[in-house]
């Protein structure tokens, strides 16, 4: 079969059509082959091309480390590399076949090298595939975690104009899913934004943690060979060396750290895509689709429906089963390696694509999407959501809040059972009166909110001017 591009998932099995005279990297030890169904049970190949570029990236620097050990010499040397880079190019322009014997990507790059550079026999020399697989997947975590901070730098970026045009434009907040306090839409926005900047922070500190060299561990035990980690190392860019080769071997902590991180930032996109369905609809009318970024229905011709939303909120079940499951796979493993650690990439790989996926499309919805502000400030205005402003008034002379709290219920009773408006018998109500009948005008409520990191004017100005900062320290670490 003829090779597909390694950056991406194949379901194709590898083997197909293909030759079936090829070795494992294991066959000295057994006197006949593996049979079909070992072979069929136990590829990885279909999903771990995906590490074609990382696994060629570090053998390269292990071939430059064999040089510096006196391992390999200059010219076969050069000729590995440049075999290397054959693979590579064959790679990415889908020129590469594969053949039946190549259970992961490590064995086919292996085998295409030494067929065409005899010397390539010797490139497995001090490395197992078990601090082989390792560096390449420390090297693709690393990269593919910046690249989901990016995507979320994005969407902040976009939740950020949509609170700067925003203005003064105000809805409800909401506890328990009920009308509680008028909040501006600035306000509302933003807080989906922080949330976004501690997935991102998170993203950022679990590749830190990722950013150890494995390569050098061997098998488990190190090696008897003049090898050079702390050169390998710093050749692939990491940040340390192992301290320890069992654990590097069997350690799988970032990946569980990634799929953490991505749950949680699906959790995230899930509640945006919740109340993008909830704002939606009829019943809130505070949100129109575009349709670029929208459903119709088979059947119904008047429906637009809130796809993207509605899968973000799906998928974010998928995302915290992957987390679970690799949870679950290695609770029980001894150390060291132990091929169940093969089941950690899949998840990876489906959760990092999925989420950037959902950030590109949730992203497009929300800065093409227009805010029904007049419906949110119709929604708001109810004078029942100014009660607490008439208790905090009366606090403010004199009255305890307890007390407050008991006068305002009384009024919000009274004028819920029909006996009069709020409006009128706050007027009327000899603890309160005409001025604290005002608060409960239109668009009064929310500009009493003072307190730092409040949903009024003064404070949402300020948390704007922070939340600028923000986005401007996280694009500088991740330019760096």
């Amino acid at each position: 079969m003829t090779g597909t591009d390694p950056t991406g998932t194949d379901p194709t099995d590898a083997a197909d059509d293909a030759p079936t005279d090829g070795k494992t990297l294991w066959h000295g030890r057994f006197a006949g082959g593996p049979a079909e169904e070992l072979l069929a049970y136990t590829v990885s190949l279909p999903y771990d091309r995906r590490l074609a570029p990382h696994d060629i990236r570090g053998s390269r620097a292990h071939v430059r480390g064999l040089v510096r050990g006196g391992l390999l010499d200059g010219d076969e040397a050069a000729a590995v590399l440049a075999a290397l880079d054959t693979v590579e190019s064959e790679l990415a322009e889908g020129r590469f076949t594969f053949v039946a014997s190549d259970e992961d990507i490590h064995t086919a790059v292996e085998r295409r090298v030494t067929e065409l550079a005899p010397a390539g026999a010797k490139l497995h020399t001090g490395r197992s595939r078990n601090d082989q697989v390792a560096t390449d997947l420390r090297l693709y975590a690393k990269e593919a975690l910046v690249a989901v901070a990016g995507r979320v730098l994005g969407l902040q970026a976009v939740l950020r104009e949509r609170a700067v045009e925003a203005g003064d434009a105000y809805l409800p907040g909401y506890t328990h899913l009920q009308r509680a306090q008028p909040v501006l839409l600035a306000h509302h926005l933003l807080a989906h934004g922080w949330a976004l900047g501690r997935d991102l922070d998170r993203l950022l500190a679990t590749r830190d943690r990722a950013d150890v060299s494995p390569l050098g561990a061997g098998a488990l035990a190190g090696s008897s060979l003049p090898l050079d980690p702390v050169g390998t190392a710093e050749d692939l860019g990491f940040a340390a060396v192992f301290d320890n080769s069992l654990d590097v071997t069997s350690d799988r902590d970032f990946v569980a750290e990634a799929l953490f991180d991505l749950a949680l930032l699906g959790v995230h996109l899930s509640r945006i895509g919740e109340e993008v369905c909830l704002w939606a609809s009829d019943e809130f009318g505070f949100l129109r689709l575009d349709d670029a970024y929208s459903t119709g229905s088979s059947m119904m011709p008047q429906k637009k429906n809130p796809d993207i939303a509605e899968l973000a909120r799906g998928r974010s079940g998928r995302l915290i089963g992957h987390l679970t499951g690799l949870l679950t796979t290695l609770k029980g493993l001894p150390l060291t390696y132990n091929r169940d650690l093969q089941e950690d990439k899949e998840p990876l790989f489906d959760a990092v694509d999925q989420v950037v996926l959902a950030l590109g499309a949730l992203g497009g919805l929300l800065a093409t999407s227009r805010f029904d502000t007049a419906a949110m400030q119709a929604a708001a205005d109810s004078p029942y959501a100014a009660a607490t402003d008439l208790a905090e008034w009366l606090v403010e002379r004199g009255t305890a809040f307890r007390d407050a709290h008991a006068i305002v219920g009384e009024v919000v009773r009274r004028a819920l059972d029909g006996e009069a408006t709020m409006a009128e018998l706050t007027a009327a109500h000899p603890a309160l009166g005409p001025d604290a009948a005002a608060l409960l005008e239109p668009g009064v409520s929310v500009t009493r909110r003072t307190t730092r990191g409040g949903a009024g004017p003064g404070p949402v100005a300020d948390q704007l001017a922070r939340f600028d900062a923000l986005l401007a320290r996280d694009r500088a670490r991740l330019d760096a």
